[in-house]
């Protein structure tokens, strides 16, 4: 008899136990801070902040008439002045060029310079075969190109006529065609001579 009575009690005390922890385990719960947040998704300004990819450049339109005018490297030695000038096929069709462009020359304030432009060296030097060469027939492809040179000397004769310097040049490639105004880097410092010599069309072989 005191056995059952011991055993009963027994039992009674671990269902009790088992309770109490169950009461603790949901109290503890209660408790338990809310799971984190997620992170805030970055503002405007901050995306702002991330560099960006790189854009492609956008490509020269090329002018009515279907050819681009382009300044190439000179050459200058004792007073003696070599330009040379790139005509560049951008167009879709065949460009064909003959004998010599129509060049003028313009001030720093777009006015026309007074300028004599005589076809090859015109007496102002000797052995510039591209300007001395005889004149022909040059046809360009799209994205092919074709080259001119012109001569002066930066001389000053006579201290009572002033000199001239041009800041442009004005291209007509061939008859008829749109005309070509180009801002120089390196100006056409003409002196008081007055005088210019022209090359011929040549194509520019790659």
């Amino acid at each position: 008899m005191i056995t059952e009575q011991w055993g009963a009690r027994w039992i009674r005390g671990l269902a009790g136990g088992v309770i109490a922890v169950a009461a603790v385990a949901a109290v503890a719960g209660c408790d338990a801070p809310p799971p984190p947040e997620p992170a805030p998704r970055p503002t405007a300004a901050a995306r702002a902040d991330r560099p960006t990819q790189p854009t492609q450049p956008t490509a020269e339109p090329c002018p009515d008439g279907g050819v681009r005018l382009v300044e190439m490297d000179g050459n200058a030695a004792m007073g003696l002045r070599v330009a040379d000038f790139r005509l560049v096929n951008c167009g879709a069709q065949p460009y064909v060029l003959e004998g010599y462009p129509q060049l003028s020359l313009r001030d720093d304030r777009n006015g026309p310079v007074e300028v004599a432009v005589e076809h090859g060296t015109a007496g102002i030097t000797t052995g510039v075969p591209d300007i001395e060469e005889a004149p022909g027939q040059v046809t360009l492809a799209p994205g092919q190109a074709a080259s001119f040179a012109i001569v002066w000397r930066n001389l000053v004769t006579d201290s009572s006529v002033p000199a001239t310097t041009a800041r442009s040049v004005e291209v007509e490639p061939r008859p008829g065609a749109p005309r070509l105004s180009l801002r120089l880097s390196a100006p056409v410092d003409l002196g008081n001579t007055g005088k210019l010599g022209l090359g011929p069309w040549r194509p520019v072989v790659r």
